[in-house]
Formats: structure tokens, sequence, C-alpha cells
């Protein structure tokens, strides 16, 4: 069995994809732009839209019971790897200790032409 989880405290999707996909043991969440759910605003920087990224992660997780201590793995997309000591700091004050799993990839080009997207993989404890 498999539902969909949204919410309207993250982005609306974008594309023909949902915000998550839930299963009993695990849930699959879309990568997540730094768009302001509210606004559809962008911020400029790095450190901004990691933030926002995150928040909206983090109200998906939400909606569906779970916390940032039940994700498993994430993946980043950055368009510039010079910019991932950024990142990591706001990253750092998302998650806790057991860290994640976690790839970090540069691409050329990200939708909107954010600077990062974070996607993640949660599992219910």
């Amino acid at each position: 069995m498999k539902k969909e989880i949204k919410t309207q405290h993250a982005p609306k999707a974008i594309g023909p994809y949902s915000q998550g996909m839930a299963t009993e043991q695990l849930l699959f969440i879309s990568g997540q732009l730094p768009l302001n759910p509210e606004t559809g605003e962008m911020g400029e920087d790095v450190v901004t839209q990691t933030k926002q990224s995150l928040s909206n992660l983090k109200a998906i997780l939400e909606q569906d019971g779970l916390m940032m201590s039940d994700v498993v793995k994430t993946t980043i997309f950055v368009k510039d790897i010079e910019e991932f000591a950024a990142v990591n700091e706001v990253y750092g004050e998302f998650f806790s200790e057991p860290y994640p799993a976690r790839s970090t990839i540069e691409v050329a080009r990200l939708p909107k032409d954010a600077k990062v997207e974070i996607e993640a993989i949660v599992t219910r404890n």
C-alpha cells in the first residue's frame, strides 16, 4: 500500500510528481527546492536556500507524523560545489547524530535556477 503525502507548508509540486510517497515502512520525499510555500519566492544566497529546502522537507515529514531524526538518507544537489561548506553548516542545524547517510552531487542547473535541492528517504521506527 502506498499513499501520497502533501502539505501546504511546503511548495506544491511543479510537475507530475508528489511531495512525498509513503509505504508502511518508508517515506520518499521528492527533491525540495528552496521555494517559500506561501510566496513562491526563493532567497538569493545558498544559506537562505538551504534553510528553506530543509524547512520544506521538515514540513512534509511532519505532515506524516515523522521527524528529522527519522531521515535515513539524503541527497543534496548543489549548483556550485564550492558552496558546499555553507550548505553543510546549515544541514548540521537540522540534523543531529546519528546523521543520515548522504550523497552530494554538483549539477549544471536546477529547476528555477535554484542553488540547492534536497531529497530524503525516511523510515518509520
